[in-house]
Parts: C-alpha cells; sequence; structure tokens
C-alpha cells in the first residue's frame, strides 16, 4: 500500500505543473495522479456518521489533524479562517482527527478553532489507509471521488495563494 502512495506521489510531483482553473499550484501543494480516493467512514463526538462516497460532486479537503501536533495547533485556526471566508462557495472540509479519544479533543478544539467539527479516527485505522505521511496533512479530492492535491505539514489556508486556489478549483468544477 505504502508503495502506491509513494508512486502516486512521484507521479504528482512531475505533474506539479497542474493548474485548476488556470491558478498555478500554490507553495507547498503537490499534484497526485488521480487514484480514487480511500473509504472514509467515521463519526465525529456527537456521533453522527459522515461518508466521503456521498460526497460525489463536490470538492473535499480531508485534514488530518492532532491535539499533540504544533503545526497542526497553529493551522487549526487558518483553517477555521478559510472555511469562513469561503462559506458562500460549494465544497465540504472534512476534519480527522488522529488517534485521540474524545475528552482530549473536546477540551482542545473550542480553545483554537470553535467553530470547527471533526470527525474522529479513534483507532487510527482510517489515517493508516490514507498514509497522510505526517501531521497535518491535506488531501483534495475532486467531484469524481479523486485524490488530486495534498498539502504536507502546516500551511496558512487563509492566505491569498490557498484562497486563490480553492476558488479556482471551484470554478472550473462543471
Amino acid at each position: 500500500m505504502r508503495q502506491g502512495f509513494l508512486k502516486g506521489l512521484i507521479v504528482g510531483m512531475l505533474l506539479n505543473t497542474a493548474f485548476a482553473g488556470g491558478v498555478d499550484l500554490p507553495k507547498g501543494l503537490i499534484a497526485l495522479d488521480g487514484r480514487p480516493a480511500p473509504a472514509l467512514k467515521l463519526k465525529n463526538m456527537d456521533d453522527a456518521s459522515y461518508d466521503l462516497s456521498k460526497a460525489k460532486g463536490s470538492w473535499v479537503l480531508v485534514h488530518f489533524w492532532a491535539t499533540w501536533c504544533g503545526p497542526c495547533r497553529r493551522e487549526l485556526p487558518t483553517v477555521q479562517r478559510m472555511r469562513k471566508k469561503l462559506s458562500s462557495l460549494a465544497f465540504k472540509l472534512i476534519l480527522v482527527n488522529t488517534a485521540e479519544d474524545d475528552d482530549t479533543v473536546f477540551s482542545f478544539l473550542p480553545t483554537v478553532a470553535p467553530e470547527l467539527d471533526t470527525l474522529m479516527d479513534r483507532d487510527g485505522s482510517v489515517t493508516d489507509t490514507w498514509q497522510p505521511r505526517g501531521l497535518p496533512a491535506t488531501f483534495f479530492v475532486d467531484p469524481q471521488g479523486k485524490l488530486r492535491y495534498i498539502a504536507l505539514g502546516g500551511r496558512v489556508w487563509d492566505s491569498v495563494d490557498y484562497l486563490t486556489f480553492i476558488k479556482g478549483l471551484l470554478k472550473s468544477t462543471p
């Protein structure tokens, strides 16, 4: 499985001249090879279920994070601001907490990004399947359910470059 991810990452790096709606990739975003996104069926802390396969037709950002991850802690407020700035656009932002308990996440998340909700990958099995290669990691899943881009490590998601890129993706979607 890991070989497949590495092959996709290398192919994506070769394709890194890709663009969305005429907008160049921001620094740190890597184009992937368009393989189908792995399954993602999880619940949030309120026991509400989410199934990525039901999101076809929309761009989905799948963001893996943990409370112990310093870059994640710094990045989450920018994720919240990005979501707010793009709230009128049709895309989904899915946060996946990796292998932590509800009490830890419940006491942490409101202190850095109180408007965000997260899915709970309590045993880490979904994270293992997606193989994010470290945290934080954000995958861009296209409307057909294929992996198109990945951002490894922390980002300032509400910066002009990322906002422009995401808007370009959404405009290029039929």
